[in-house]
Formats: C-alpha cells, structure tokens, sequence
C-alpha cells in the first residue's frame, strides 16, 4: 500500500528514450494506479494540462524569476566591464571574472554540492514555497547591498558569493516545476522561460548604460534592485507545483542515475561547455573596448546578444518539440563554438554586432534546452534531484571557465588564444552530445 506523500511518476516523453528499467526501477508503476494517486493526492487533479490559464500562469512566473536572474547572469559583461574600468582597475580581467564564474556557478548548483542537491531534494519532497520565498528576499538584499560594496573582497561575498548561492536556490526550486505542467509542449514551455533571462540580458545592460551617467553607480543598482523586487514578487504569487511529494529512496543523491551511460556522459558534455560557453559573453565589451571601439557601443554589445538569445531560446524550443532537444541542441552547440573561434579576429562594429547576434541565437538554443535531456532520463517525481545533480557537476566548469580565459588573456595581451581554447572545450561538449544521442537512439537518425 503506497503512502498517501509517495508517489512514483511514469515517464515522461520529449523525444529522448528513458534510462534503462534497472536505473528506475522501483520508480514505475502501472498507469493505473498512477491516476488514481494523482487524482486523489494531486493539488491539480487530473493528467498534464500541456496549457490552460495555470500552467500558462506558471510560464509568466517563471519568465519574471528568469528576467531577475537575467540581471546577474546574463548581464554580468556590463559589471565585468565597468569593474575592470572604473571600481576595480588595480584587479586583473582574471581575478574580476571570478565574481562573475562564482556566481554563475552557484546559480547553476545553488552554491556548489550540498545545497545544490538539498534543493533539488526538497522540491521532490515537496517543499517549494517556503525556500523559494525566502532566497527570493536574499536575492533582493543582496542587490541592493553590491550598491555599497567599495572593495573586491565585498564584491566577492555579496555579488559572486551570496548573489549565486540565492539565485541557484531559485532556479533549482522552480525548474522542476515545468515539468508538472507540460508533457508534449516542453521544449516550447522550456523557450518561453528562457526568454525571461534574455529581456533580462536587454533591460539591465541598456538601464545600466543609461542610468550610470545620470545617477551613478550605486543608484543604477538600486534601480536593478526595485526591478528584480517586482520580477520576484510576481514569479513567488505564480509559480506552484501540480504533483504531490515523492519519497524515492536514496537521499540526496541517486547515483543509479549514473547507470545510465548516456546520463553519465550528458553531465561530462555539460561540464566542458560551461568551461567555454560564457567567455564570449563576458569578454566580448572589454573586446570591444580593447579594439578601439567607445564604451557606449560595447554596453550594447550584451544587450544586443541576449536580445538575439531569445530568438534562439524560442525557436530552439518550438524545434526540440519535433526534432528532439538533442538533434536541436548539437547543430546549435557547433555553431556557438565556431563563432567563439572568429569572435577575435573581427575588427569593425558591423562584423562584432553580427558575431554577437549569431552567437546570441546559437547560446540561447543551448540555455534553453540543457536540462530537458536531464528531466527525460527518469521519471518525474525524481525530476529535482536528477537536475540538481546535473548542475552540480557542470558548475565546476562554470565555476573555472571564465577565470581560465581572463588568465589567458592576462598573459597573451589578446583574446585569441581564449577564443580557441574556449571554442575547442564548445566543439568537444558537441561530439559528447553526439554520443549521448547515439546512445539514447541506438542508431544514428531519428528523434532524440
């Protein structure tokens, strides 16, 4: 007799095949106990809606959680940029970017190991809102608090350290949460709450490079402050799971995951993407500047690809919900390492802007898709911990991937020996991909 907290979720379907039947086994039961769970435990009774006022109501939460992340994740070139100019010029461009991997790193584990999977964890149980709600005002506070920061070690705590640690809580809360509501249309769910941290990427360069003239330094950030406190207290009123909690054994970690090759080797491609994927984005207004071009023009570099990034992240997702998040992730992938290849070597506005936008679309493919494979290798009550351990293992590569490039480009005085090995650790992610679909088709066509 199942407990009334238990419920063990069938598969779930966006194009991959599952994990072998010994990795979730005793995860499974039949259909129709499962709708009988469902509907008598369910908060939402009844099968996935796939759309309706709630699930879509859920979309528009996460879009605003996604636009207030926007801010220190994909806005972080502005800060990167004006650190290495103005407050932080005694600092080299390696020792600033590990404010910025720090905080990307924890905000893809919500601060590395542990709380990662704790997070992950206390989604499956169950336990949502109160953790959502309470890292949400830490997000807050810390925004307001990098307005009085004066030395690095403060920039440090407050914006790398603190900042990641209350965004990852966040993101790792709410991910989850799509999969209760979309089953067919996930890719396309998935692009839409990825478009968040686009405007996001537009809104917080373009205000930056306005206001920071006007007001200063410390009033833009307050104003980003106030803009992440509305984003926030609309994502908080709107996003809700559907399922009841699971109790699936194994604790914080399910490492029968990792009997699944292709689960296995997913997280290694993650890990070496990350080590790459970011540097662009981080150096490309310093690049700018370093070729001559006026500091005006580089702010709008960010904002220009992430305005791009939310075409890819759309599209990418109305494709992997008929082609497969694989078969749309891997063309995509190849073209973002490409691109980091040219990026040093273009010398007028014209070239860059049309390399920033390519390269938005391309990246923003990736940031859109990355944990549906992740989600379909089990089932969905499982959902929290097997992603909160995919981004654990890929922080080490967010972690160190921006660092390593400033330290190359400390030592080259260029930024085309970070464009190949950033480019190189991109191509490499792409032919693990193309091994992880082998391995999940069996053949080399189809959908995956």
């Amino acid at each position: 007799m199942l407990e009334e907290n238990t419920l063990v979720s069938s598969d779930i379907d966006l194009g991959l095949t599952t994990a072998e039947p010994d990795v979730v086994r005793g995860q499974k039961i039949d259909e129709e106990i499962f709708q009988n769970i469902t509907t008598k435990y369910a908060k939402y009774p009844g099968g996935v809606p796939d759309g309706g006022f709630k699930a879509w109501s859920v979309i528009v939460g996460y879009v605003s959680l996604s636009l207030s992340l926007g801010y220190d994740n994909s806005s972080w070139g502005i800060f990167q940029e004006y650190y290495e100019r103005v407050l932080l010029s005694h600092k080299s461009p390696s020792t600033i970017a590990w404010i910025g991997s720090v905080q990307a790193c924890l905000l893809s584990v919500a601060f590395m190991f542990l709380p990662g999977l704790l997070t992950g964890r206390l989604f499956d149980l169950g336990h949502c809102k109160i953790p959502y709600f309470i890292a949400s005002c830490g997000l807050i506070v810390c925004t307001f608090l990098i307005a009085e920061c004066k030395q690095y070690w403060q920039f440090f705590l407050v914006q790398g350290l603190f900042t990641g640690l209350f965004s990852g809580i966040i993101y790792a809360q709410a991910i989850g949460v799509v999969s209760h509501w979309f089953l067919n249309k996930k890719g396309m769910a998935l692009g839409f709450v990825s478009i968040g941290s686009s405007l996001g990427g537009i809104l917080f360069p373009i205000a930056g490079q306005n206001l920071i003239p006007l007001v200063g330094f410390k009033w833009t950030v307050r104003v980003f402050g106030f803009m992440v406190l509305v984003a926030l207290g609309i994502s908080n009123l709107a996003i809700d799971r559907r399922l009841p909690p699971v109790n699936v054994k194994g604790g914080l970690l399910n490492l029968a995951a990792f009997r699944n090759p292709a689960y296995t080797i997913y997280c290694i491609s993650g890990v070496s993407c990350s080590l790459g994927l970011y540097t662009m984005l981080t150096y490309l207004p310093v690049s700018a500047t370093a070729m001559g071009m006026s500091n005006y023009f580089s702010f709008y570099l960010v904002a220009i690809a992430n305005a791009a990034s939310g075409f890819g992240r759309l599209s990418a997702g109305f494709l992997a919900d008929h082609i497969g998040p694989l078969n749309a992730m891997i063309p995509f992938m190849s073209l973002a390492g490409a691109l980091t290849f040219v990026w040093p070597y273009t010398s007028s506005r014209g070239v860059l802007i049309g390399v920033s936008v390519v390269y938005g679309i391309a990246s923003g493919a990736y940031v859109s898709l990355v944990v549906a494979p992740a989600i379909a290798m089990g089932g969905v009550g499982d959902v929290g911990r097997r992603v909160g351990m995919f981004f654990t293992i890929t922080a080490l590569g967010a972690l160190v991937g921006t660092p390593i490039s400033g330290a190359i480009n400390a030592r080259t005085n260029g930024f085309k020996d970070p464009g190949f090995y950033a480019g190189g650790v991109v191509i490499f992610s792409v032919l693990l991909l193309c091994v992880v679909r082998y391995l999940q088709l069996g053949r080399l066509y189809g959908k995956c």
